[in-house]
């Protein structure tokens, strides 16, 4: 709390007091009473030291016997009868009272005197408590400040006397000797006896003062005084000295003040009779973690009382078997602790903590410096390192490593030498984490498993760790050096370790370490001493390569330094020799890499770590070895050369090149694609993508930024796009950069829309934003700025509320700062649109989007009015240039003279006077038009097209034309627009029919486009020219299909010079089926989206996101979709290449009525997510909340690899899965955590059964997971109705678990198996099966969220022992104490309950949940309401309490929660409830209020100026005046009153400041 010290308020405090006349008498009457004859001079001491024993004896003076104290008052109302002022002479009194304080304190009776005058003052009103003990407690301050100073001078200067000056705390000006002149080394003892006596003296003023109604700040400024004496009580004998006492020679005065600062305390927080103090204000004090305590038993007691309240207290902020939440990478989404108060501009270059380490208030904190000071081994620790450990496994973006990693300290400049806010991780828990991985690769290796794919995607990463400098090398190679000669010396028997470091040694860090490091001889022999022989298999290109990698690290090292050549190895540089005699021999001639054996292969991959450059130009040769020609059908001053095919390097090739290689070819291809004046190859294209694609990590560039000043040549920026749109999407999306690169192309397009005639470019780049867009599944911006209009085009912002809406539904909004920018987003999109969406549509949006949207006014209406009034003069228009026999010079003359309002309804026109017959239009000047105006205008065409074609079908059928007679002519329209001539795009004029589905004929007559012949024929000539969806598995010859065929004449018009690659007509249509499919849905019309996905299938299998389409449009329709429909959505994945569960087809096949699957279906899902995306276990971590039995707890296995079920005795390492899949491989979704984990989600989405029984069989998998488990090794199999039910309440450990057994079963789960195949312990796998089940809920749906609430409220609900009313309040306190036990805790005793096992399943839940859907949780209490016992209060804190530190930046949803929570304390301790429950019993409820309110309103963790919010403290205000007065009382300062309120006085005193 950070109160701003109120010195003297009166007029007193001003210099011209100090000659005040009346200042004097009191001086002098005071001096009468204290004995001290005439006014103290000036340099008097005043704390004066007490002489001993024989001084006194022999010097005592004989002076006058002072007045009787009774007559004190009468002389002090002679006195004040002689001022006329009051208000001054009580500013003068109190002044002179705090100096006579100050120098008499160490004189007991004239201190016994001052208290009598004191309270005698005070009675009658000539001293203000609440101005007299703040500048009281100021001046004692100053003085200890002063004195210290002075102490410290005198001991630097080893004067023997000293003169000190205090400046007081009422009187800036004046000056008064504070110690006598006395040697330092004589005066200590007395100076600290002098500090403690004015201590007690002011603690016993003090607690007079308290008696009297003080106001909340004097409350807090007592406390904040006494709390600072009590923590820095050992410096005052530091600050008068500066020496440090040793315990048994602390002077004995100091027990006394401390025992009377102590009482001052108590009497602050004494909650029986005011509670001036909350006593949270004390577990925030730090009073806990002073180091040297006093040997007090006062002060020992409340140091406990604080401990085990504040641990009480941070129980309530922390979720359930927290230290298992771990991020999975299952999800496109990178959690990050919400930040407050961050700008949007910042919001890119924020740190992400993936974890947080809780404070001791139970707070999530993150920060470089608290990470260092995380203790190696301990609880925190090993969840780091689970972390990174899962990281390097699964591989998550790029960008996620970038935002969590450090650099390490030694390659920091010093510029940048402090710690790093918002990281969680250190370089050492990296080194340890990578280690860890090279171990576990290393066991799997030696279990002849064929593990190569592991190794390469490793190598990857490894590159990029050690390439970012997040470790440090040289300590890095001594850990591990460390690691394979200790525990683990018989795992090394490969030379994979020397091939990893192969990899890394041209790395600038690497070569430093090696070359310049003064450890470089010592490091280099650690390096060569991974050397294994391995000649397993001499004709496998990994065993060629691994047999002489050693030989080519060698060399290199001995290419480095001259120091360490002693130390190589003679026989491998010999060895060396072998590599230039194979490239001399064959290597350099050889050309036919498609027609190498194996050995040849290993040989070249070889080559690739020695020779680089030679193998990198070998590679290039090979591409062009065919040579180039001309290419054909450019005109002849526009002579083009372009590369001849041959078979692109086959990614079996590729894998084994050295970094090295790859880094090269990827510049020298660049070159020869980029700057080259020759049209490279499709293969040489192919290659390159290849290469960036195998090694995502290390070889990833942004093109644009890369490429800035090529893209000025059309060809290069055509070529960039068509690489982007159709090879390299999903590679961004991974690496976090769909956003930028959208920025990117859409500054592009912003240029290109309003240029006349640059179609093929801007369609492309329209395309790949399409592509873009749909791929996006967080919250983005429409702009990188974040302000002013969007660069959009009409399209882009259509399909970008589209995707919102799937996102929002589907996926949730992940941060409330993403709802506030909501609505300007809105506006940025639809500010230059008109666009309405259809009831249907706006139906299935999410209902924050549908709201903003509903109140938009249709102007179809209006946009046919104005085509009325132009349609005469556009028909003139048009008659004119289109009839057969117009001039084609009319072309220019219709450009120059036409206005664009009418130029918009060319393509209108030409549609009602071809009346379904094209002979009767001019289609070269048609053609020619639409190819000189510019796209915006081709983009305006076709909306206006597309509204007044469905006009004219309504009024051809109110003028008696049938239905299919107008279909079939606007079928030869569209014939001759899209088939005949190719005028116009075809995926833009699809989009545009399908966004007016409010009309009956519109999505009529997009399926009738869709089944056209033309149209199928056309996509089924694509997908047979493209070859295999997976473009990385082909090795043929690829075929350029000429420019014409692919893009049709509008499109290919002007850039008729550049051929294409990728780019296709159809395969623009790519982004438009999926919306189709959408549309159709939300338009009932299930039967055609059903034939749609079946003529589209095929093709739809090109889509770069296809898994994502479907995940999504199951999640998006859940439960309006048919059984049939979901089996031929779910066949646009293609099922095999799906890790779907076994038994999954028989149930969405299933022709009978609809039945729930078993228990053991939903367990096997679970499992299968323990085992391949929740974090592994590490041998030495531990499932358990208690820190101090690492190892004792849970002794865990780790898990066994993906596929595989180990036997009893072989758990096996943890691994990514049985032959990891590459990056390549799993493009969509991207890694293979977020595979397992989404085709889950398309399981759950599509089993032909409600939410509520598939959210029911998984609640009852959980509720008794570890007694099924435990008790399955004994031919236990799920039938647990009464098993282990007792009468007597759970209140000890053994007993805890009897009501777990009590959940009604409907089903059985056979799970004998589960937990060989799991390879953990039963403890184990029961915790990583609930945090599995709340990482699957939080996927799915809201619907499924509901469920959940609704289960877990019954579950809790129907607990016997919370509703039986004959236990005794200490029976029910102790079960509830077991039964809200961590279950990894539990588990260890066998103590699990079903409330432990459900709120650990809702806090793992709520963990891996949006922000946005927080909302939902609220239907947990309110199904449990009312709440009639602290036993079910106790269980509503415990649910909600964890949500409001992650709410602490969403202030609405922060309210809302704090507000039921207290909704259920009123139902229990309202006025007119009955509970004989004494308010003490809550007291670490109101202690949480307390810190979460402070947590909120700091936006963060609590410090000392944290302030709640003012109308946060309104909220807990109304609540407290339902409830009895003794809570009431307990939450007295939790009240925006400033009279009772420590902190609404505060409140008002920092805003009377900042007004002043």
């Amino acid at each position: 709390m950070d109160q701003q010290r109120t010195v003297a308020a009166a007029p007193s405090s001003s210099r011209s007091y100090q000659f005040h006349p009346a200042r004097a008498a009191i001086i002098d009457l005071f001096n009468l009473y204290l004995g001290r004859g005439n006014r103290q001079k000036p340099d008097e001491p005043i704390l004066r030291d007490p002489p001993n024993k024989s001084q006194k004896r022999v010097h005592a003076p004989v002076r006058d016997l002072p007045p009787r104290n009774d007559q004190f008052t009468v002389d002090f109302d002679k006195l004040h009868t002689q001022f006329n002022d009051p208000d001054q002479l009580r500013a003068i009194t109190e002044s002179v009272l705090i100096s006579m304080v100050l120098q008499c304190s160490n004189h007991a009776p004239r201190a016994e005197f001052l208290l009598f005058a004191l309270r005698t003052l005070s009675r009658i009103g000539y001293v203000n408590w609440d101005t007299f003990i703040p500048s009281l407690l100021s001046s004692i301050s100053s003085a200890e400040a002063s004195l210290s100073q002075a102490s410290s001078a005198a001991a630097a200067a080893t004067t023997s006397s000293q003169s000190l000056v205090v400046p007081s705390g009422n009187e800036p000006g004046s000056v008064t000797a504070l110690t006598k002149s006395l040697d330092v080394s004589e005066n200590v003892q007395q100076r600290v006896r002098a500090i403690n006596s004015v201590r007690q003296l002011s603690c016993k003023i003090i607690l007079i003062g308290i008696e009297f109604n003080l106001k909340p700040v004097t409350h807090s400024e007592i406390f904040q005084s006494m709390m600072s004496w009590l923590v820095n009580w050992d410096r005052s004998e530091e600050s008068a000295g500066k020496t440090t006492w040793r315990r048994s020679e602390k002077p004995l005065s100091s027990e006394s003040w401390l025992r009377s600062c102590l009482e001052v305390i108590w009497l602050l927080v004494d909650v029986e009779k005011k509670s001036r103090i909350p006593f949270y204000e004390l577990l925030r004090s730090g009073l806990q973690f002073i180091e040297n305590v006093p040997d007090d038993e006062g002060l020992f007691a409340l140091v406990m009382e604080i401990h085990r309240r504040r641990d009480s207290m941070a129980v309530h902020m922390l979720m359930l078997d927290q230290h298992l939440h771990c991020p999975t990478f299952g999800t496109h989404r990178v959690s990050s602790q919400p930040t407050a108060n961050v700008s949007a501009e910042a919001v890119a270059h924020l740190r992400y903590s993936p974890i947080t380490y809780p404070s001791v208030l139970g707070e999530p904190l993150s920060g470089e410096d608290l990470a260092m000071s995380v203790p190696q081994g301990s609880l925190d620790w090993e969840r780091a390192v689970r972390c990174i450990r899962h990281a390097i496994r699964t591989t998550p973006s790029p960008e996620w490593w970038k935002r969590v990693l450090v650099v390490a300290p030694c390659y920091r400049p010093s510029a940048q030498a402090g710690p790093i806010p918002g990281a969680v991780f250190t370089s050492e828990m990296i080194c340890e984490a990578i280690i860890d991985r090279i171990v576990e690769l290393l066991k799997l290796t030696n279990s002849d498993a064929n593990c190569w794919q592991e190794w390469l995607v490793f190598s990857d990463i490894f590159f990029f760790l050690i390439k970012s400098g997040c470790t440090d090398f040289v300590d890095f190679i001594d850990k591990l050096v460390l690691r394979l000669n200790g525990a683990d010396n018989h795992i090394l028997r490969t030379n994979h370790v020397t091939w990893l470091l192969a990899q890394i040694i041209r790395v600038e860090l690497v070569m430093n370490a090696l070359n310049s490091d003064p450890k470089k001889v010592e490091t280099t022999r650690k390096v060569l001493s991974f050397h294994r022989e391995d000649r397993t298999d001499p004709n496998n290109p990994q065993s060629v390569l691994l047999d002489f990698v050693s030989s080519c690290q060698n060399l290199r090292i001995w290419s480095l330094s001259a120091a360490t050549r002693a130390y190589l190895n003679n026989e491998q540089l010999l060895k060396g020799k072998q590599i230039d005699e194979w490239w001399r021999s064959k290597g350099e001639r050889m050309m036919d890499y498609m027609n190498l054996d194996d050995r040849s292969i290993g040989m070249f991959w070889v080559v690739s770590y020695t020779m680089a450059q030679p193998a990198c130009e070998t590679v290039i040769k090979w591409l062009s070895s065919a040579g180039v020609a001309e290419l054909p059908g450019t005109p002849p001053n526009e002579r083009l050369m372009v590369m001849q095919e041959v078979s692109p390097l086959p990614m079996s090739l590729l894998s084994g090149f050295s970094m090295n290689l790859c880094l090269k070819l990827a510049l020298q291809m660049e070159e020869a694609l980029f700057v080259s004046q020759v049209v490279p190859s499709l293969a040489m294209v192919e290659t390159y993508t290849r290469l960036l694609l195998i090694s995502p990590h290390s070889m990833f560039r942004s093109h644009f930024s890369r490429n800035a000043s090529l893209l000025s040549k059309q060809g290069v920026t055509l070529l960039v796009l068509e690489i982007l749109n159709y090879r390299l999407l999903p590679l961004y999306r991974y690496q976090g950069k769909s956003k930028s690169l959208m920025y990117d192309v859409t500054k592009i397009m912003s240029t290109l829309k309003v240029k006349r005639s640059d179609h093929r470019t801007f369609r492309l780049a329209e395309n790949l934003c399409m592509n873009l867009i749909l791929s996006l599944r967080d919250f983005f911006s429409v702009r990188r700025d974040g302000k002013g209009p969007t660069d959009f085009t009409e399209t882009l912002s259509r399909i970008t509320i589209m995707t919102l809406a799937i996102t929002i539904k589907t996926r949730g909004i992940a941060d409330a700062e993403h709802l506030l920018y909501l609505h300007t987003m809105l506006e940025q999109l639809l500010s230059t649109s008109q666009h309405t969406w259809s009831e249907k549509t706006l139906r299935h949006f999410p209902s924050i989007l549908r709201d903003a949207l509903m109140g938009r006014v249709d102007k179809r209406g209006q946009s046919i009015q104005a085509w009325q009034q132009a349609e005469t003069t556009v028909l003139n228009q048009c008659t004119q240039l289109l009839s057969p026999a117009a001039e084609p010079a009319y072309v220019m003359t219709y450009l120059s003279h036409s206005f664009p309002q009418h130029r918009q309804y060319l393509c209108a026109g030409a549609c009602l006077l071809m009346q379904g017959n094209p002979d009767k239009i001019n289609s070269a000047n048609l053609a020619r038009v639409l190819r000189e105006v510019s796209p915006d205008e081709v983009t305006a065409n076709i909306y206006t097209f597309v509204d007044v074609l469905l006009h004219n079908v309504h009024v051809d059928l109110q003028r008696g034309h049938g239905l299919e007679e107008i279909l079939n002519k606007n079928d030869a329209n569209f014939s001759f627009f899209f088939w005949t001539h190719e005028m116009l795009p075809l995926d833009i004029f699809l989009l545009a029919l399908i966004d007016r589905d409010d009309d009956p004929h519109a999505l009529i007559i997009a399926k009738r486009i869709l089944e056209r012949p033309e149209l199928l024929q056309r996509i089924n000539a694509f997908c047979v020219n493209r070859g295999n969806p997976e473009h990385w598995l082909c090795t043929q010859v690829f075929k350029r299909n000429e420019l014409l065929k692919a893009l049709g004449s509008h499109l290919s018009w002007k850039d008729n010079k550049y051929p294409t690659f990728f780019d296709d007509i159809a395969a623009r249509l790519l982004p438009v089926i999926p919306l189709v499919v959408y549309r159709l849905i939300e338009n009932n019309a299930m039967d055609t989206a059903d034939k749609i996905l079946t003529a589209y299938s095929n093709f739809l299998a090109y889509h770069p996101l296809r898994f994502t389409f479907v995940r999504d449009i199951l999640a998006y329709f859940y439960g309006h979709l048919p059984g049939q429909l979901v089996v031929k959505i779910l066949r646009v994945l293609g099922l095999s290449k799906i890790p779907f569960s076994e038994s999954f087809p028989q149930y969405i096949t299933h022709t009978g009525a609809a039945t729930c699957p078993p228990l053991d279906y939903f367990a096997n899902l679970l499992l299968n997510l323990v085992n391949n995306v929740i974090p592994p276990l590490s041998s030495s971590s531990n499932c358990s909340s208690r820190s101090g039995s690492m190892a004792d707890i849970l002794n865990t296995s780790a898990r066994p690899p993906h596929g595989k079920t180990p036997g009893a005795s072989q758990p096996g390492p943890a691994n990514a899965s049985e032959g990891q899949k590459a990056f390549y491989q799993i493009q969509d979704p991207g890694t293979y955590t977020q595979l397992v984990l989404e085709t889950a989600v398309i399981e759950i989405l599509s089993l032909p059964v409600p939410a509520s029984q598939i959210v029911s069989s998984l609640v009852q998998i959980i509720v008794s997971i570890q007694s099924t488990l435990i008790q399955s090794g004994s031919g236990f199999h799920g039938a647990a109705n009464g098993v282990g039910q007792g009468s007597a309440l759970p209140t000890s450990p053994s007993g805890g678990s009897t009501d777990s057994m009590g959940a009604s079963r409907s089903g059985c789960m056979n799970t004998a198996s589960f937990v060989s195949r799991s390879g953990y312990t039963c403890q184990q796998l029961s915790c990583l099966l609930i945090q599995a089940c709340g990482l699957l809920l939080a996927q799915l749906p809201p619907e499924f969220h509901t469920q959940l609430y609704m289960e877990a409220s019954r579950v809790i609900r129907e607990t016997w022992w919370l509703n039986d009313g004959k236990r005794s309040q200490g029976e029910v306190d102790s079960a509830v104490g077991y039964a809200l036990m961590d279950p990894t805790w539990a588990a260890q005793d066998n103590t699990s309950t079903a409330i432990g096992n459900v709120v650990a399943l809702l806090h793992a839940f709520f963990s891996n949940l949006p922000q946005e859907w927080l909302d939902g949780t609220h239907l947990i209490i309110k199904n449990l309401r009312p709440v009639t016992s602290v036993a079910m209060l106790r269980v509503a804190f415990r649910i909600m309490g964890p949500l409001l530190p992650r709410l602490a930046n969403t202030h609405a949803l922060f309210n809302k929660t704090l507000a039921l929570l207290l909704s259920t304390m009123v139902d229990v301790f309202g006025k007119n409830s009955q509970t004989p429950v004494e308010a003490s019993q809550i007291a670490d409820l109101i202690d949480f209020l307390h810190n979460v309110v402070h947590y909120e309103g700091q936006g963060g963790a609590v410090q000392s100026s944290s302030k709640p919010k003012p109308d946060t403290l309104a909220l807990l205000g109304r609540a407290a005046d339902s409830l009895r007065p003794d809570v009431q009382h307990l939450l007295s300062h939790l009240r925006t009153d400033p009279n009772s309120s420590i902190y609404a006085a505060a409140q008002q005193n920092t805003a009377k400041t900042n007004t002043s």
